[in-house]
C-alpha cells in the first residue's frame, strides 16, 4: 500500500480514538502517504502530525452536498490504494465505494458495507471492548493483533506557550458535555471545587460555548486561584497542558480522549454512561468515577440524553465528590 485514505468525519472525540489505526499504518507501512479525511473544525487536532502526508476536510457548515461532490473528486484524483471508513454513516460509506480505491474496508453496519472488500462487526453492548480496539479490527487482516495508543502530538511552540501555567502545582477541570445526562451538574463540580486546597491552581478547558458555566463554576465557588481557559486554547494546547496537571478532571466526553493522546493523569466522571461501552480513558494513570448505587436505569443511553428520563438524575448527584477529592491528595 502506498497511498492510504482514513476517513473519520464526527465528532472531536471520535477522530482522537482513530489514531491508533494511523498510528498501526504507519508503523507497518512506513513509507506509504496516509492521508485523513476529518470534518472542518477538527483538523487543528493533526498540526504538525509527522505521520501524515495530508489532510482532506469535508465543510459540513455551508454547501454540504456542494463541498461533497467535490471532496468525491479530489479522492478520486487521489488514487487511493485503500479507503479505510472508521465511520458508520451513508456519506462516509459512499465516500468509500466512490473513491476508486482498490481495497475498501469499513463496518457492517454502514449502509453501503455490502460494497466494501472488507466488512469488520461492531458491537457496542457486548462486553468491555474499547473502541480503539474495534477500530484497529478495521487493518487487522493486513498488519498484525497489536493495539496501539491513542495518541496527538503537541507541538514545541505549544508547550512553551503552556509553561506560563505550569510554575506551580495545577490541575484541570473540563466541566461541559454536548450531553445533560453526561455532564456532571453545575453545583456538583461547585461542591467539588470548594473544597480544593487554595494553593493549588485549577484551570477550567472547554470550548467557547463552554466559558459561562466555567465562569460560574469560579464565582460559586470562590476558588480565588481559578482560571478559565475556556475557549482561549486550541486542542493541541489544552493536550499539552493536560499533560503536566496534577490530574485531569472531566466528563465522559472529547477532553477524556484528549488527556488520553498524550498519557495525561485523569479522573474520568461517567454519569450515565458506562464503561462498557468502550469510551474509557487509556492513559496509565486513570480511573472512572460513578455512583456507587445500583441504579436501573443506569445507562440510559448510549450517547446521553437532554434530560433525565427518571427525573432525579442520581445517576450524577449520587457521585461522592471525596472520590475526585482523594486524586489530589
Amino acid at each position: 500500500m502506498k497511498k492510504i485514505l482514513i476517513i473519520q468525519t464526527a465528532s472531536i472525540g471520535d477522530v482522537i480514538l482513530a489514531t491508533p489505526v494511523l498510528e498501526k499504518l504507519h508503523y507497518h507501512y512506513p513509507d506509504a502517504e496516509i492521508d485523513f479525511l476529518l470534518k472542518e473544525g477538527n483538523e487543528r487536532l493533526f498540526d504538525g502530525h509527522p505521520f501524515l502526508h495530508a489532510l482532506l476536510i469535508w465543510d459540513k457548515s455551508k454547501d454540504k452536498y456542494k463541498n461533497f461532490r467535490k471532496l468525491i473528486q479530489e479522492i478520486r484524483e487521489n488514487k487511493y490504494d485503500s479507503v479505510i471508513n472508521i465511520q458508520r454513516f451513508a456519506s462516509s460509506g459512499l465516500i468509500t465505494i466512490l473513491s476508486g480505491a482498490k481495497l475498501k474496508v469499513g463496518f457492517n453496519k454502514n449502509p453501503f458495507s455490502p460494497f466494501f472488500n472488507i466488512r469488520i462487526k461492531h458491537t457496542i453492548h457486548n462486553g468491555e471492548i474499547h473502541e480503539t480496539e474495534r477500530n484497529i479490527n478495521l487493518v487487522k487482516r493486513f498488519t498484525d493483533e497489536t493495539l496501539f495508543p491513542v495518541k496527538l502530538y503537541p507541538l514545541p511552540r505549544d508547550y512553551a506557550k503552556m509553561s506560563q501555567f505550569k510554575t506551580a502545582k495545577y490541575i484541570t477541570v473540563s466541566p461541559a458535555s454536548l450531553w445533560f445526562t453526561k455532564q456532571y451538574p453545575e453545583e456538583k463540580w461547585i461542591e467539588f471545587i470548594k473544597d480544593i486546597d487554595k494553593d493549588i491552581r485549577v484551570y477550567f478547558l472547554g470550548s467557547k460555548n463552554d466559558s459561562e458555566l466555567c465562569n460560574a463554576i469560579i464565582n460559586k465557588s470562590g476558588h480565588s486561584n481559578s482560571m478559565n481557559l475556556a475557549g482561549k486554547l486550541n486542542f493541541l494546547e489544552s493536550a499539552a497542558l493536560m499533560r503536566d496537571a496534577v490530574m485531569n478532571f472531566m466528563n465522559d466526553s472529547a477532553p477524556l480522549h484528549l488527556a488520553s493522546a498524550v498519557n495525561a493523569k485523569i479522573t474520568a466522571i461517567f454519569c450515565s454512561t458506562v464503561p462498557s461501552f468502550g469510551f474509557g480513558p487509556m492513559s496509565e494513570d486513570s480511573i472512572i468515577v460513578q455512583t456507587k448505587e445500583k441504579l436501573k436505569c443506569k445507562p440510559c443511553g448510549l450517547h446521553g440524553l437532554k434530560d433525565c428520563p427518571e427525573d432525579h438524575f442520581k445517576c450524577a448527584m449520587t457521585i461522592d465528590k471525596n472520590e475526585l477529592l482523594k486524586r489530589i491528595e
